[in-house]
């Protein structure tokens, strides 16, 4: 019986091990990723196109995302796929280039890059700076939660709109979940930076 114990015993932390490795995997990847990416963002502010971050990687860095209220800063990539996710906030393909007109769409996993939606608020300024060293502020809006396949947003724009998507809520231990959280920010001018909302 004590053999069945101590196995049993045994197994139970190799498997507590495996997860909160797997875990920490997951977030030190993230951040090793941000590290890479700011050297291929240099490269990038400075004429290179479509700089990879590493050897194989399939993305680049297409603009840098700050957030002063929450301390962030991020480098957003080309394409939001589940693997480009793993690594950073990503664009997606077809809306508008960060910094141009019309609706911008940048999706991020919520327990890394993104977990600081929790702690933002309507009025918080977001500053995008474009791989030609344009910075284009951003005032938030509002947000709303809505079902992953109801998830309509309005892409037509005459301003430069702004859309930060991930998965909701935060504290659940669900991957996967249907819910969404959007953020929505509009483009303000230099005489609206210091105006409180």
């Amino acid at each position: 019986m004590k053999i069945f114990q101590r196995l049993f015993i045994v197994i139970t932390l190799l498997v507590a091990f495996w997860q909160i490795g797997t875990s920490a995997y997951i977030h030190v990847k993230a951040l090793l990723a941000q590290q890479l990416l700011l050297s291929a963002w240099d490269k990038t502010l400075q004429g290179e196109a479509k700089v990879k971050p590493w050897a194989w990687a399939d993305t680049w860095p297409v603009a840098k995302i700050e957030v002063p209220s929450v301390g962030k800063k991020m480098i957003i990539l080309a394409g939001d796929s589940g693997r480009n996710l793993a690594f950073g906030p990503a664009y997606r393909f077809g809306t508008a280039k960060p910094g141009e007109q019309g609706v911008s769409l940048i999706s991020a996993h919520r327990d890394t890059h993104f977990r600081f939606l929790k702690d933002i608020k309507k009025g918080d300024l977001i500053t995008i700076e474009t791989s030609s060293a344009n910075k284009v502020y951003y005032r938030i809006t509002g947000t709303k939660v809505v079902q992953q396949n109801h998830a309509q947003i309005e892409m037509d724009s005459s301003s430069k709109e702004l859309v930060l998507v991930t998965c909701y809520p935060f504290n659940s231990i669900q991957t996967g979940t249907k819910l969404r959280l959007l953020v929505f920010a509009h483009e303000i001018n230099n005489s609206e930076l210091h105006k409180t909302t």
